[in-house]
């Protein structure tokens, strides 16, 4: 997969096609692998706390052209740091809450969190530090960076930790209704709260140099991101810089694997002239 520089005009279509959950398990692994050898996939975010995280590592350094960010993990994942050393965000057996509503509000309300947060969250980075791997952007599992407290934790160590990139999570809800691509409804809410987070967010990361994309797309789609859902919405992706994440798996998600190894999806961008990049190449 030839993947091309971004320093042209800001006019013109360039996409990154990322792929979250990479370290969750072999079958997300080997699918990511095969969408970047194969297909239209450029990175993918690192979960540096799960099962698969040797391997992605390992699959990671075989492939340099992937570019690999840390997908920071505050819910339904596990801990770098014990039970007590952080005894407010795990049980016993490491595991974060599942429950994104009820975590929301603690970590929001929940002042003497913050700094189990902070360890928390500085453990995770320093753990990706110690692959050797050139960090390519941050995120998070369930897109929990762009909440408030977490948000502003990440921003006021962001110099420190050497964030360049960082995910954006601001969906352009209008495009995808007018392309009537389906979405579960329950997820409405929650792409309408990040747009509104996002707002706040664009002007700190502007003031502070971070770069990041202008609409990402996958959100609304909920394990969709399908080869109907890309070739509906290639054509209509906006000028400048666009994310599209997915959750690609040999046995969960294959539906999202396929679309990004399709050859169909692949001449279609080409034809499009949407050059894909890295979020390092911004």
């Amino acid at each position: 997969m030839r993947i091309h520089s971004s320093k042209r005009s800001t006019k013109e279509r360039r996409l990154i096609v990322n792929a979250d959950d990479f370290g969750l398990s072999t079958g997300a692994n080997h699918a990511i692998i095969r969408a970047h050898r194969e297909g239209i996939l450029t990175s993918a975010s690192l979960m540096v706390n799960e099962p698969g995280f040797e391997e992605a590592v390992a699959l990671a350094r075989e492939n340099p052209r992937l570019g690999v960010g840390l997908h920071l993990t505050f819910l339904c994942g596990h801990s770098t740091l014990p039970p007590e050393k952080i005894p407010g965000l795990v049980n016993s057996q490491c595991e974060f809450d599942h429950n994104p509503v009820r975590l929301g509000f603690r970590y929001f309300f929940r002042r003497d969190l913050k700094e189990q947060l902070r360890a928390e969250m500085l453990a995770q980075f320093e753990k990706f530090r110690t692959t050797g791997l050139p960090l390519d952007h941050v995120d998070s599992h369930h897109h929990l960076h762009a909440h408030p407290t977490i948000f502003r934790i990440l921003i006021e160590s962001a110099e420190d930790l050497g964030i360049t990139h960082l995910r954006l999570t601001s969906e352009p809800f209008g495009l995808h209704a007018r392309l009537a691509l389906g979405y579960r409804m329950e997820r409405l809410t929650h792409t309408f709260l990040y747009w509104l987070l996002a707002g706040r967010a664009r002007r700190i990361l502007s003031r502070m140099d971070i770069k990041h994309t202008d609409a990402i797309f996958g959100m609304l789609q909920d394990a969709r991101v399908d080869e109907q859902y890309l070739e509906r919405l290639l054509p209509h992706l906006p000028p400048g810089v666009s994310e599209i994440f997915s959750h690609p798996s040999i046995d969960v998600f294959a539906n999202e694997m396929e679309a990004l190894i399709s050859p169909r999806i692949r001449a279609q961008a080409e034809s499009l002239n949407i050059r894909l990049i890295r979020y390092q190449d911004i």
